[in-house]
């Protein structure tokens, strides 16, 4: 009887030890929080993987933000002389897309309603947000998964955050879909933390390479126009008709669907025109569609990509589904 009362002791004993040892979950949070949401500034280069399409797209990011609204986001296809970056400053939320020489002006309060995957802040307050997130443990890091508050929800519901425990930095993202599988990746390279710059370095310029090159710039050949369809087979939901409209200025394809949910995408080349020094208005919000972003409102989404630009519209479709559609968008058969 004694001897059992000492092994019970032991184990006892053990079991308080090695959850002594053990960080809990909100010990993690404690500590991300201090040294994420509290710094002044930071600057980051991370690279992204997207998969949603036929093919996984490859690109570059490179984040500055500077206490407590200014940001600037550089987002680049690789291999590709394709770009935009993304700005907040005092002024308002700037796409500048060099390639087309267009820049556009938001007044939105981007991103504080839209978790951006590769902004940390964003990543803590999923993190924070999500009481069901669930920690586990690897040798050298943390992994959360959370919930995500993206734009994606019901198509990408899910995201792992890797965090090293040397330095308290996410080290890796996975954005999973409800099938559990990797859509898209980042890898951060280099997090800097505690950087600050002047509000000049937020300026919405475009890149002065762009403007010296105007002239040869207007020369590049876009991609020949190609009619791009949704890719998703949501049930209930058919085309009704494909139009296309010539005349002497442009082409355009016009494809209507109905059935439990009706709206329509018009898709027209890009005309390429001289670099336009002044932004021009853009209502609604930012639209962050993974390899590109446009303009949405509660009944519309515009965005230009592959040489195309794009408007979908609709009087039955949350802004989630809107987006869902636009970010399927591909060189297909009709579906």
């Amino acid at each position: 009887m004694r001897n059992r009362l000492y092994v019970g002791l032991i184990l006892l004993l053990v079991l308080l030890l090695s959850a002594c040892g053990a960080e809990s979950k909100e010990d993690v949070l404690k500590k991300l929080s201090t040294k994420w949401v509290e710094t002044k500034g930071y600057e980051l280069d991370a690279k992204m993987k997207i998969s949603t399409g036929s093919e996984p797209r490859l690109y570059e990011v490179s984040v500055w933000h500077t206490k407590p609204e200014f940001y600037r986001v550089k987002v680049s296809q690789t291999g590709e002389d394709v770009s935009q970056t993304i700005v907040r400053n005092k002024e308002g939320v700037f796409v500048i897309t060099p390639t087309l020489g267009k820049t556009y002006k938001f007044q939105s309060d981007w991103p504080e309603k839209n978790s951006q995957a590769y902004l940390i802040g964003s990543l803590a307050q999923d993190i924070k947000a999500d009481k069901d997130s669930v920690m586990t443990e690897t040798k050298n890091s943390y992994v959360f998964e959370t919930k995500t508050r993206n734009s994606h929800q019901k198509m990408l519901p899910t995201q792992k955050i890797h965090i090293s425990k040397k330095s308290l930095l996410p080290t890796k993202v996975f954005i999973l879909n409800d099938q559990k599988e990797e859509q898209i990746s980042i890898t951060f390279d280099k997090i800097t933390l505690g950087t600050s710059r002047s509000a000049a370095d937020y300026k919405a310029d475009m890149p002065e390479d762009t403007t010296k090159n105007e002239t040869a710039s207007t020369d590049t050949e876009l991609p020949v126009f190609q009619t791009h369809y949704p890719s998703l087979q949501w049930e209930g939901i058919n085309m009704v008709e494909e139009k296309v409209i010539k005349d002497d200025k442009q082409e355009r394809v016009i494809l209507t669907y109905g059935g439990n949910k009706e709206f329509t995408i018009i898709q027209s080349p890009i005309v390429k025109k001289d670099v336009d020094l002044v932004p021009v208005f853009a209502a609604g919000d930012p639209a962050d569609l993974g390899f590109v972003i446009g303009a949405i409102t509660d009944q519309s989404i515009t965005w230009e990509q592959d040489g195309v630009q794009f408007f979908l519209a609709s009087d039955s479709m949350s802004r989630e589904e809107m987006m869902t559609v636009a970010s399927s968008m591909t060189v297909s058969e009709s579906k």
